[in-house]
């Protein structure tokens, strides 16, 4: 998931004027993408940040670093207090506001924006992949949770589950096809109670199966995270013989 938000990410960017660098001593700005969901995760981001803040000591020119996902909603104003590296936080659903908190770096303000959205699904921008040259891909079909499950703490960092329309799922696997990919992954917190809005009744997980595995019938649908008590028989029974 972090990688296809780090592609979501770079598509918002380039939209707005920014290019991508390989090497990390020219980068003006400089984004992590965090994970929250072990503390292991979030002492390699600290330990990041501090080779980061020697890294700028020895630079000609002044950067700008970024925390982004699920540590920066966990922590939000906490990350400024603590670290003198990170000028800019912004949680999983504040990625199209990150032109405005990066305007915000040039003036010298430190930024935030942490809020949660019950609508978010990122769902009219095409990701711009990471590696162009990979015949497998990711493709978000939901976002968030609704399961308080007592050891997660995704609920509260990547907010209440809401389903991406199917037609825009759809277009991404057909532009992925033409582009040679074999391969696509399915991706959500809980993928399998994926469901339009309303609630009751709608497209359900299986049904969208059914019309991506359409798209191309010699690409290979993959799916993750599902979680058991929502694993429906139509599942299993979906057919993909096409």
């Amino acid at each position: 998931m972090n990688v296809n938000d780090a592609e979501i990410v770079l598509a918002i960017l380039k939209n707005n004027d920014f290019e991508p660098t390989k090497d990390l001593i020219e980068a003006d700005v400089i984004l992590i993408l965090t994970c929250a969901i072990r503390d292991s995760a979030e002492e390699k981001i600290w330990g990041r940040l501090g080779f980061l803040k020697g890294l700028k000591r020895t630079r000609k020119k002044d950067s700008f670093a970024g925390l982004l996902g699920c540590m920066a909603e966990r922590l939000k104003t906490k990350v400024l207090e603590t670290s003198d590296m990170v000028d800019l936080v912004a949680g999983p659903d504040s990625y199209r506001d990150l032109p405005r908190l990066l305007s915000l770096t040039d003036t010298d303000q430190r930024s935030v924006n942490v809020l949660l959205s019950l609508d978010e699904t990122y769902a009219d921008i095409s990701p711009v992949r990471l590696n162009e040259n990979s015949i497998s891909a990711y493709v978000s079909i939901m976002r968030g949770c609704d399961n308080m499950c007592t050891y997660c703490i995704v609920p509260f960092t990547r907010g209440r589950e809401r389903s991406r329309p199917v037609s825009s799922i759809l277009r991404e696997v057909e532009q992925l096809s033409e582009k040679g990919v074999k391969e696509v992954t399915l991706l959500g917190q809980n993928v399998n109670s994926y469901r339009l809005k309303p609630k009751k009744g709608g497209l359900r997980f299986a049904d969208l199966l059914n019309r991506v595995a359409a798209v191309n019938p010699e690409m290979r649908i993959r799916f993750t995270s599902p979680h058991p008590k929502d694993f429906p028989d139509e599942v299993v029974e979906v057919n993909t013989s096409y």
